[in-house]
Parts: structure tokens; sequence; C-alpha cells
């Protein structure tokens, strides 16, 4: 499996990103649905925090990633929603401690969105890894 982080030099230098990623040859690639802030009891994390929230969201997806056999460096995708008003700041925050300095960057979006599906909830992450076989 090759997998291949596009960054233009013609474009400004992504932080904390890739601009693209190709990935061939013989993986598996695993789609995480919208995690959010519930941890295993059932209960919220963080009821009033983008940064405790967002960490209690990269465990679910750190606990999804193993049960598919991968690992946080598995990730070539996240698409991040946030509720409008949050400074997404506090959720960077929390994504660096877990993500580190790692050389190869996913690729990220972020969307600011009105409301997602429960009102306490101020973020949501779905996730695209690839493993190779």
């Amino acid at each position: 499996m090759e997998i291949q982080h596009i960054n233009p030099g013609n474009m400004a230098e992504p932080k904390g990103y890739s601009h693209a990623i190709s990935v061939s040859g013989n993986h598996r690639t695993v789609y995480i649905g919208g995690q959010n802030a519930i941890n295993e009891k059932g209960l919220l994390v963080g009821k009033n925090s983008l940064k405790l929230q967002t960490e209690q969201v990269l465990i679910n997806i750190g606990k999804v990633l193993a049960a598919a056999d991968a690992k946080l460096e598995n990730v070539i995708n996240f698409t991040i929603h946030i509720l409008q008003g949050q400074d997404p700041l506090a959720g960077f925050q929390a994504f660096q401690e877990q993500w580190g300095d790692k050389e190869r960057l996913p690729a990220v979006t972020v969307l600011f969105v009105p409301g997602l599906g429960n009102p306490d909830w101020l973020v949501e992450i779905d996730v695209i890894a690839v493993v190779q076989e």
C-alpha cells in the first residue's frame, strides 16, 4: 500500500493537515460515522466544553479504529462538525494532544453547523482510515 500526501508547492503550506491524500495498492478502507462525546456508559462527557468533548470523541474514534485493526496513524481524513459559536481552538488543542507532531498529517475539513443530533453536543467527527492488507 502506498499513501501519498499531496501538498503542492505552488499552494499555501498547510498547517496541521494535508491538502490531499492518495492511497493505492492492497488496502482496506474503514469509514467511521460521526462520533460524539458519549462515553461507554452512555453519558455525555464535557457538557459545555468543546475541549473535553473533543477528547472523548477522539477516545471513541480510537476504540472504533482498534476494533477495525487500525490506529490513529491510519486515518487519512477527518471531517469535524463544530456547533456554531464554539471556539475551534479548544477542540484543536485536544486534537493536537492526541495527534502529536506526526509528519504525515491527514486531510481535514472543519464545518460550523447550526446543530447536531443532541442539543448538548458541541462536536461530531467522522473519519476515513486505510489499513494495509
